[in-house]
């Protein structure tokens, strides 16, 4: 499939999921030279191949087309994460409901790891498309797989596209369940040497065995 169309795929994907609506959130894709971006203001209708933007690494634009206001954030999260090849970026309802607390999403499942430590960290607020905010967000990323911005959002990034999206749903789910334990009480936190171990077995979840001299 082309890049281009997957990225769409992607951002329609997370639209029926209810992570994003109308035209919030972006998505990015890293290309030789620059990556992908949704467009300024895009809505999973109108979305296509077409309509993505093209930036070099700089942010400059490489083909017509006004790229998401948020694009200093993936330029920056590209130069400073040479793993990273696709960034995904939400409003979804339970992981912006726990950043308008300015609350980190601590380790009170052991799922936290999947984002790459014990805990996913909140930005400082800042502006919506400002130098302040990808600052912001690159601090409370360090790391990690996916951050909250406070009064914003959520960030999560991947080694692809299928990467990002699985982290942004799993970390939108554990934001809701963190919200639902809060309402009957204090969740119990893993500890720390706990949640080294599940970042230890994730490491090779899912991967062959060696194979034997």
């Amino acid at each position: 499939m082309d890049d281009r169309q997957a990225l769409c795929d992607a951002y329609r994907y997370l639209a029926e999921r209810g992570l994003n609506r109308g035209s919030t959130g972006n998505l990015s894709l890293r290309h030789d030279g620059g990556f992908w971006i949704t467009p300024s203001g895009a809505s999973a209708a109108r979305l296509a191949p077409a309509t993505l933007v093209s930036l070099d690494a700089a942010g400059e634009a490489l083909s017509p087309g006004r790229p998401s206001s948020e694009w200093r954030i993936h330029r920056d999260i590209y130069a400073a994460r040479a793993e990273v090849a696709a960034i995904v970026h939400t409003h979804s309802p339970h992981a912006t409901a726990l950043a308008c607390l300015r609350r980190d999403l601590p380790a009170f499942h052991y799922m936290v790891a999947i984002a790459g430590g014990s805990d996913v960290r909140c930005a400082p607020y800042a502006l919506f498309g400002t130098e302040a905010l990808s600052a912001a967000a690159l601090e409370a990323l360090d790391d990690r797989k996916a951050c909250l911005l406070a009064n914003h959002g959520l960030i999560a990034l991947g080694a692809d596209l299928e990467e990002a999206v699985a982290i942004a749903e799993e970390i939108e789910a554990l934001c809701g369940q963190f919200l639902a334990a809060c309402e009957t009480g204090e969740p119990v936190l893993l500890t720390r040497d706990e949640m080294a171990a599940v970042i230890a077995r994730f490491e090779s979840y899912g991967r062959a065995p060696a194979a034997e001299d």
